[in-house]
């Protein structure tokens, strides 16, 4: 939708430029090109999106299935169609009325097999400081050092030239064809080039002598020496801070903008960059205020940042809290206790666990990012006469308390500047909780430690700027970002198994459930800061997707049931069960099992032992990725195939399915009408609009029949009415969509108003979207049927609508404003959307 000339904030686009009212995620690759997603245009149209929303487009990595391993920022995938296709599948959308809105991945680009791939690696690798991309790549680059570190080998550098697997050869690159053949070394599918005048050297010598040092892996985690997104070797981050790099990376992308076929970008990641609102100010310039959301993860209650000119989240933030809004309080202490038996693990655990999980991923995966923080600490002190006893291992332990306290993702400083009130804080209150950790005798370098990384003057008199210490306030902050990531998103929430619904991508597990008061003044806040961001239900990132997420929600309210069940299967199941099944593991079994098994039955076997695969190997616990306990693996993962034929188990599944169901569907469809009415921007990711049982990617990447979605649709249209959960969720999505098209402004944008309405029970949450013009529409969801039922229902209970007449878009019934009797309003769904008639 066009913008208003009269609409000004710093948090919405420019005027003229598009508005999104609703995107649609579709996650693009080799099995969903730009003409495939071409063909889908009608559907998404008709369904009722404003824009498609596209992931990375630029050329990624061979075999890339997800885009944010870039490769060239000049060219669009070739595997998705060049860039004849998706300009043709620009063109295709905006004559069907959608905007497009693509994902930027500004932070990395791959480390592609081969080398050659990504030729502005390839030119550092060959040309060191002399190559026009040396400024791209954060790592330092001169002949006193040992190279960009390559951790390839599958054994050490010695024993891989004595078994001769290491080989000069000869070849024609692809990215430089130019040149006719060149040496190359060789070492099985990995090609890495030559430093001029470097070959007729010995071999030993000759690979000595590049500015790339191959070693065995094994070696990344203690001495990599440039930045990667988080613990990714093969993701080397890149400068984009530097004018010259942001430009020449974002070229393409802000041509095809200037060239109308795109309107807006999502950005991935903007914690891991050098200066995120020096990012966000320069691409917020460069496209003349187009809308923009941050993939920007909030803790607990952080708020995100106020002088980022960007639009609002990707709508984590909303997931977690809509998740929890829909969990019963009451079931915190019956599925507590069950953990417990199973784990050893108390409700009260989670800080502990948490600060155990980062402990683990700073000083293993993470070190070699401890390290060089430690070293830029020691040398800073070693260079100032009134630093220097202050050890190198005092330091080391002041850095690891310090990210290990860290509880978000950053504090945004910037070198030269006094740090906001709220960074300022943060920090400060992560120091205390590190003095607590630490022996009396660190406690003054820890001051300094903490006065380096706020950018402070101390030391001698008026050493402040000196770009050693600016480089240490920016790194420390993307270390901090990594340690959350890799220590609590892909650690601590595979192990912590209370409820694994609540341990979610940007998710609070902390809370178990919130009360709907809490749910309105957070929207209340949001919708005053940022009225353009985005709300989210599933992505592409979402460990669980939405209706997985539902069901399990479910299990809060039927705690006693859901123990017994575990129970009762355990003892059925006790004689193929491995005699060292790990108790966080066998949790999160049972609770996925909850959580995918449906009236059809069970997910796949190799759905199942594909995500339990990743799932243990991010608890860490007792396999991972490096070291897999094989063994007892192919244990755990026999046993979780038995049991989706085990009799005992598919007849206790069955039942509990049946007992569910209706609880299930008030879940479903209460989080999805949330989703699309609550905050801003409203995303469906692809399929979403019907009931999937994704799990964590690659899963949720599965191919969506976008043909076979597009029929049902047009026959709900032609007025069949829904057959199933599936067919009651597409049809709700669709009104949903439709009405906030037909009143753009009550959900987007500087008019839009967010009222919650009164009801006299808490288990129905109500509230009213407006525009100037007063309200256009009212959700009304159940919450918690499990105790609804037990109430005998809503019985006499009511809600007030504005006044007016209201039209229930899923079933026609018209009503008049005022209070009206919720058992009347809901009486054929959960749910109910209602359009002022």
């Amino acid at each position: 939708m066009p913008r208003a000339e009269s609409a000004s904030s710093a948090h919405l686009p420019a005027a003229g430029k598009r508005l999104p009212v609703s995107t649609y995620r579709l996650q693009l690759g080799p099995d969903l090109t730009f003409a495939q997603a071409e063909a889908a245009v009608p559907y998404l149209a008709d369904l009722g999106v404003s824009e498609l929303y596209l992931s990375p487009i630029l050329q990624a990595a061979p075999g890339s299935t997800h885009g944010y391993d870039v490769v060239d920022h000049d060219r669009i995938s070739d595997v998705m169609g060049g860039r004849e296709a998706f300009e043709q599948l620009s063109r295709t959308a905006h004559a069907a009325g959608l905007g497009v809105v693509v994902d930027v991945v500004p932070n990395h680009m791959a480390v592609p097999t081969p080398a050659w791939h990504n030729r502005a690696l390839w030119s550092v690798l060959k040309h060191g400081p002399a190559s026009p991309y040396a400024p791209w790549f954060d790592v330092e680059l001169d002949d006193d050092r040992s190279g960009i570190l390559m951790p390839v080998l599958g054994q050490r550098i010695g024993a891989v030239l004595a078994a001769g697997e290491l080989v000069l050869d000869r070849a024609v690159i692809p990215t430089e064809p130019e040149l006719g053949e060149q040496a190359v070394l060789r070492y099985f599918d990995h090609i890495f080039p030559v430093r001029p005048e470097t070959e007729q050297l010995p071999l030993a010598e000759l690979v000595e002598r590049q500015f790339y040092r191959l070693s065995y892996w094994r070696v990344a985690d203690e001495e990599l020496n440039y930045r990667r997104f988080f613990d990714v070797g093969t993701l080397a981050a890149i400068r984009v801070e530097d004018p010259e790099v942001f430009d020449a990376s974002h070229a393409l992308l802000l041509d095809l903008m200037r060239a109308g076929h795109i309107d807006a970008f999502r950005i991935d990641h903007p914690d891991g960059l050098a200066d995120p609102r020096g990012y966000f100010q320069r691409l917020s310039e460069a496209t003349g205020g187009a809308w923009v959301a941050a993939e920007k993860i909030l803790e607990g209650e952080e708020e995100l940042p106020a002088d980022w000119p960007v639009a609002g989240t990707t709508g984590y933030d909303a997931a977690w809290r809509i998740q929890a809004l829909l969990t019963d309080p009451a079931g915190a202490v019956g599925l507590g206790s069950l953990m417990q038996q199973l784990t050893g693990d108390a409700p009260g655990d989670l800080p502990a666990l948490v600060e155990t999980s980062k402990r683990q991923i700073v000083a293993t995966s993470l070190y070699a990012e401890v390290h060089r923080l430690t070293t830029i600490l020691s040398e800073l002190c070693e260079g100032d006469v009134r630093l220097r006893d202050h050890t190198f291992r005092s330091l080391q332990d002041c850095v690891v308390e310090l990210l290990v306290a860290f509880d978000r993702y950053r504090a945004y400083v910037v070198p030269g500047e006094h740090p906001p009130a709220t960074s300022e804080r943060a920090v400060l209150e992560v120091a205390e909780v590190a003095r607590g950790r630490l022996e009396p005798d660190r406690h003054d370098t820890l001051d300094v430690v903490v006065d380096l990384i706020l950018g402070r003057e101390v030391g001698s008199a008026g050493r402040t700027r000196e770009a050693r210490r600016d480089e240490l306030v920016v790194r420390f902050q993307q270390t901090c970002g990594a340690v959350m990531a890799k220590g609590v998103e892909d650690t601590a929430y595979y192990r912590w198994t209370h409820l694994v619904s609540l341990c979610e991508v940007g998710s609070s597990p902390d809370h178990f459930s919130i009360s709907p008061d809490e749910l309105h003044g957070w929207v209340a806040g949001i919708t005053a800061s940022h009225p353009a961001t985005m709300s989210a239900g599933s992505t592409h990132d979402t460990k669980r997707g939405e209706d997985v997420r539902s069901r399990l929600g479910v299990l809060s309210e039927l705690p006693g049931p859901w123990t017994a069940l575990v129970t009762a299967l355990r003892e059925a199941t006790e004689p193929i069960r491995p005699a060292d099944l790990d108790g966080r593991t066998e949790n999160l079994l049972w609770q996925t099992l909850a959580g995918t098994w449906t009236a059809e039955g069970p997910i796949s076997a190799e759905r199942l032992t594909q995500y339990l695969t990743k799932a243990v190997r991010e608890q860490k616990s007792w396999t991972t990725w490096t070291d897999p306990a094989t063994t007892r693996e192919e244990e755990l993962l026999a046993y979780a195939t038995a049991l989706l034929t085990h009799p005992d188990v598919v007849a206790a599944f069955e039942q509990w399915v049946a007992q569910t169901d209706r609880h299930v569907r008030a879940a479903v469809l209460g989080a999805k009408l949330a989703q699309l009415t609550l905050v801003g921007v409203a995303d469906v990711y692809q399929g979403s609009e019907i009931t999937q049982t994704s799990l964590v990617d690659p899963d949720n990447r599965r191919p969506v029949d976008f043909a076979g979605l597009h029929a049902r649709l047009g026959r709900l249209d032609a007025g069949q009415g829904p057959g199933d959960l599936d067919e009651t969720k597409l049809a709700l999505t669709a009104a949903t969509l439709r009405l906030r098209r037909r009143h753009p402004d009550a959900f987007v944008g500087p008019d839009a108003r967010y009222a919650p309405l009164p009801t006299s029970t808490g288990h129905a949450v109500a509230y009213a979207r407006s525009d100037s013009g007063g309200p256009r529409a009212v959700a009304l969801l159940t919450r918690l049927s499990v105790g609804l039922d037990a109430l005998g229902g809503f019985g006499e209970s009511t809600v007030v609508l504005p006044e007016g007449r209201w039209r229930d878009t899923l079933t026609g019934t018209v009503v008049d404003g005022g209070t009206q009797r919720l058992a009347d309003l809901l009486s054929r769904h959960p749910v109910a959307l209602l359009e002022i008639a």
